[in-house]
């Protein structure tokens, strides 16, 4: 297929997105088994293409001053992927196959139109019900910092150190263009332009034998704040698919006992084998099964308990951009009581002087430092750790990463735009003896 082709492409995807209501990942999959020719290059372009219009959905509409998948993909070409209008006037030619050339009022709204007057809810791209919430984190700088996880987010993995170490993944990956994180010090990231496909990591040798796993720097910090230690009991009691889990286990230097589990036994699905990989050999998985409580055993006990709770994920947007679009109101409220649920789980399994570490990946206050105080009134027994001493893992960089990210009485919030990572929340809470 030809650029032009796959632009068309795109608009077609779009509308039907937005017409006929359905998960971009979902009209993507079925574009391709309706369209075997296109080759795996253009599946992924067009992929791209769809996914960065999602990502500029308001501000790209706003720019053109039309509400159109036309219009919505003339927008982004120019907000994020910098195209100037020769240039997309090459592409929209109208000849076969090619979308209709640029009509006056395109060029006009390219040459006259900015985001500078947009209301932040636009310029930043989130839906509009969700600004008074940015606002009580973010105050003025709310725009930027949605902006900014709007933006394609890199690919970042950690090297697993029961296997492993980061020169000898570094040196493996050098033709991936991996470098290491700034701040995790077992991380790496793989920067990816706008149109970049991602690097089929899952086929390097390095992933294939656990030395290296897909993980976001931030979910990478967030788990080095907890601080977990090698003889520990650890309770992961949100694990899911096990990506903390993992690097709980390395923390531990895979000494002492790991226990994962989580409501949905579904999300648990993958962490057998992904522990297998990693080599972990001190993880317990415990495998809900019906109404009986799989942790029933353990009772004051735990030295840590990680909570990565389900929470809106406002903070993965750049990951998942289809999602912020179709997050309502309801959500937050179902997600604040399910937060609730699980922090009341972790207070009988702690041991006196056991650690909560509360996680989200979310930038809202009502799943971070609200949850956080509400807790601490339901339960005097447990005090909030001072964030500069979880930070105190990052060594040498915790003092820069203090000035980065957004700190609170309550924990650390990181953000793309300050931390260069994913969004997330930690908090560590400690129980009285």
């Amino acid at each position: 297929m030809t650029p032009a082709a796959r632009l068309s492409a795109a608009i077609e995807l779009i509308d039907t997105i937005e017409k006929d209501r359905v998960p971009a990942a979902k009209a993507l999959k079925e574009w391709g088994t309706a369209h075997r020719f296109a080759g795996s290059g253009d599946r992924a372009a067009i992929a791209g293409l769809v996914w960065d219009v999602l990502r500029r959905y308001a501000s790209s509409a706003f720019l053109m001053d039309a509400d159109t998948a036309r219009a919505r993909l003339i927008g982004m070409l120019r907000l994020e992927r910098n195209m100037d209008t020769a240039t997309m006037g090459a592409l929209f030619d109208g000849s076969r196959f090619a979308p209709a050339p640029l009509t006056e009022a395109e060029q006009a709204a390219l040459a006259s139109r900015s985001l500078k007057d947009a209301p932040a809810a636009i310029a930043g791209d989130y839906p509009e019900w969700l600004d008074p919430y940015f606002a009580k984190v973010f105050g003025e700088e709310r725009a930027a910092e949605a902006a900014a996880m709007a933006s394609r987010a890199p690919l970042d993995l950690r090297v697993n150190t029961l296997k492993s170490n980061r020169d000898k993944v570094l040196r493996a990956l050098a033709h991936l263009h991996a470098k290491p994180t700034h701040w995790s010090a077992t991380g790496l990231r793989i920067e990816l332009s706008a149109d970049a496909r991602n690097p089929g990591i899952q086929a390097e040798e390095d992933f294939i034998k656990g030395g290296v796993e897909v993980q976001d720097e931030g979910s990478q910090l967030a788990t080095s704040f907890t601080a977990a230690k090698p003889g520990e009991q650890v309770i992961d009691l949100c694990a899911g698919a096990g990506g903390k889990t993992l690097a709980l286990a390395a923390l531990m230097q895979g000494k002492g006992r790991l226990i994962a589990t989580d409501r949905d036994k579904r999300m648990l699905a993958p962490i057998h084998e992904r522990l297998s990989r990693a080599g972990v050999h001190n993880a317990d998985v415990r495998t809900p099964k019906g109404e009986a409580d799989p942790l029933a055993d353990i009772s004051g006990t735990a030295d840590l308990v990680v909570i990565d709770a389900p929470c809106t994920g406002t903070g993965t947007w750049r990951r998942n951009p289809d999602a912020k679009w179709r997050m309502r109101p309801g959500a937050l409220e179902i997600r604040l009581r399910d937060q609730v649920e699980v922090l009341e789980r972790a207070v009988p399994l702690l041991k006196p002087g056991g650690r909560i570490a509360y996680i989200t990946c979310s930038v809202l206050a009502e799943e971070n430092g609200e949850q956080v105080r509400a807790f601490t009134a339901r339960h005097g027994e447990f005090t909030i750790m001072p964030p500069e001493e979880t930070a105190s893992v990052l060594w040498d960089k915790a003092e820069d990463f203090a000035k980065a990210a957004l700190q609170s009485a309550e924990g650390w919030l990181m953000t793309p735009r300050r931390t260069g990572t994913d969004g997330f929340f930690v908090s560590v809470l400690k129980k009285g003896g």
